[in-house]
C-alpha cells in the first residue's frame, strides 16, 4: 500500500478512536498496535513491550516525574496564594497593578512549578477572586489568569520542552535558555495589556459613578504600609531562592536536569514542611499521590505516543509526509506558517504533549532542511500549543477557570482570552523578525549553536 495512503488510514483511525472516548495513550497505544498486527511483521508484537520501555528508559525523561512533583508539592500548597498576595502588595500603587501581580505571579509560579494547569489553578484560585472584588470584570480576570497560566509550558522548566528536545534530539538546556526571553516578551505584553485595560475600566467606573452610579471599588485607592510590605517576604522568599537556585544549578552546570529535578522536588518538600508545618504523612500524601498519578499518565502517553511515532517510521509514513511536504516547493516562511496552523488546530484537540509527539517526525525534517532552527522552532510551537490551551473548543485552562470560577460563563471567559490570543500571535511574529530573541540567551552562555 502507498505510504500516504496508508498515512491517511492512520490518522483517520486514530481520529475515531480518540473521538470514542477513550483515553490517549490507550487511543494511541491501540493504534499502533492494531496496524502493527495488519502491516508489519508478526514478529514486531513480540516487541512492543520492549520498545515502550526502551522508548521512556531516558535520563532525560526521569526529570519528568521530579518536577511534577515539584510542581504538585508547589502547586497544592498555600505557597501560590501567598506568592500572589505578596506582589499584589507590592505593585498596589501601579495602574493595573492587580492584574500585573497576576501576570507576575503566574510567572514565577510557572518557573517553579513547570506546568501550565497546576500555575492556573494556584494563582488563578486566588488571583480571580481579588480581581472581580475591586471592580475588574470577569471576563478579565479569567482570561488574564488563563493566560497567564500558559506561562508553564514555556519558561523553564517545562516538562513540554524536555518531551521536545527529546523528540526533536536537540539540547535540554539550550532550550530551557531559549525559552526565558520569550517567556519574558510575553509578560511584558500581558502587563502591558493589564494596563491599558487596567485603564479602560477604571474610566468606565469614573463615568458611571460621576453620573450617579454606584462607586465601584476599582476607584477605591489600597494603601499598605512598608511593615505590611516586609511582612509578606518571609513565607516568599524561601520559594523564590529555590527557583533561583535551581536555575543556578542546571544552567551554571553544576547538576543535571535530572539532578536538578531530584534536588528542587525535595527542597520544595522541605520548604513546605518550614514554611506551613506540613509534615505529617497524611498531610503529604496529597501531594506524592498527584504527582504519582500525573507521572504515570504522563509517561504513558509518552511511550505509546514514541511507539506510535515508531510504527508511522517503520510503515515510512512520516518519512513520506516529510518528503511530501518538501515535493510542494513551498517558500521557506509559507512552509513555517503551514505547519504551524496544523500544530494550531491539532492543539484544539490534544495535549501539548501529544502534539509534540506526534508530528516531531513529520513537522521536523522539513523544517530543518529549510534551514530553520530547531531550538528557535521549539520555542514557537510551544507558544502557539499556549494559544490551544486558552483557544475553544477543549483549551484545557479555559476548563480550570471554569472550575475556579463556575459563575463565570464560558462565553465570558473565552472573550477574555481573545486578546491574549492575539499577544501570543504578536510575539510569534516578533521571534521571527527577531529570532535573537529566543537563540541570544543560549548562544551567549553555550555558544552558537551549529
Amino acid at each position: 500500500m502507498d505510504p500516504l495512503v496508508l498515512g491517511s488510514l492512520y490518522g483517520i483511525v486514530t481520529l475515531i478512536v480518540m473521538f470514542t472516548g477513550m483515553p490517549i495513550a490507550f487511543s494511541l497505544g491501540a493504534v499502533a498496535t492494531g496496524f502493527m498486527y495488519f502491516f508489519m511483521p508478526a514478529a514486531s508484537l513480540d516487541t512492543v513491550t520492549q520498545n515502550v520501555y526502551e522508548e521512556i528508559a531516558s535520563i532525560t525523561l526521569l526529570s519528568i516525574p521530579l518536577f511534577i512533583l515539584k510542581g504538585a508539592v508547589i502547586g497544592k500548597s498555600p505557597a501560590g496564594r501567598d506568592l500572589y498576595s505578596a506582589i499584589h502588595v507590592w505593585l498596589h500603587r501601579v495602574p493595573g497593578g492587580l492584574g500585573i501581580a497576576n501576570v507576575f505571579a503566574c510567572a514565577i509560579f510557572a518557573a517553579m512549578a513547570g506546568s501550565s494547569p497546576a500555575t492556573c489553578f494556584a494563582i488563578g484560585s486566588a488571583g480571580i477572586p481579588e480581581m472581580r472584588a475591586r471592580g475588574y470584570s470577569p471576563s478579565f480576570a479569567a482570561g488574564i489568569i488563563a493566560a497567564g497560566g500558559t506561562l508553564g509550558i514555556l519558561l523553564p522548566p517545562s516538562i513540554t520542552m524536555i518531551l521536545y528536545a527529546v523528540a526533536a534530539e536537540q539540547s535540554l538546556g539550550r532550550l530551557f535558555l531559549a525559552g526565558i526571553g520569550p517567556g519574558i516578551l510575553l509578560v511584558a505584553l500581558f502587563s502591558g495589556y493589564a494596563v491599558f485595560r487596567a485603564r479602560k475600566e477604571y474610566r468606565i467606573a469614573y463615568d458611571i459613578y460621576k453620573n450617579g452610579g454606584e462607586k465601584s471599588t476599582c476607584l477605591e485607592n489600597e494603601h499598605f504600609t512598608l511593615r505590611q510590605k516586609m511582612e509578606m517576604l518571609p513565607r516568599v522568599l524561601p520559594f523564590v531562592f529555590l527557583l533561583i537556585g535551581v536555575m543556578v544549578a542546571l544552567y551554571g552546570g553544576f547538576a543535571t536536569p535530572s539532578e536538578t529535578a531530584g534536588v528542587g522536588a525535595l527542597l520544595a518538600i522541605s520548604l513546605i514542611v518550614v514554611v506551613y508545618r506540613i509534615w505529617k504523612p497524611k498531610d503529604l500524601a496529597p501531594y506524592l499521590t498527584s504527582a504519582i498519578r500525573e507521572s504515570g499518565m504522563l509517561l504513558m502517553i509518552v511511550g505509546m505516543s514514541l511507539l506510535y511515532s515508531y510504527v508511522m517510521s517503520y510503515l515510512h509514513i512520516s518519512q513520506s509526509a516529510a518528503e511530501w511536504v518538501v515535493d510542494l516547493h513551498l517558500s521557506k516562511w509559507l512552509l513555517l506558517g503551514t505547519i504551524l496552523i496544523l500544530v494550531l488546530c491539532l492543539g484544539f484537540f490534544l495535549p501539548p504533549v501529544s502534539v509534540i509527539l506526534m508530528t516531531a517526525p513529520i513537522i521536523l525534517p522539513p523544517l530543518k532542511a529549510a534551514g530553520f532552527d530547531l531550538i528557535w522552532f521549539g520555542v514557537v510551537m510551544t507558544i502557539v500549543m499556549e494559544m490551544g490551551l486558552i483557544h475553544p473548543p477543549v483549551g484545557l485552562n479555559i476548563f480550570i477557570i471554569k472550575n475556579i470560577a463556575p459563575d463565570i460563563s464560558l462565553a465570558q471567559v473565552i472573550k477574555g482570552t481573545l486578546p491574549f490570543l492575539a499577544l501570543m500571535f504578536l510575539g510569534i511574529l516578533l521571534l521571527c523578525l527577531f529570532p535573537g530573541i529566543a537563540t541570544g540567551i543560549p548562544d551567549v552562555l553555550m555558544g552558537i549553536n551549529k
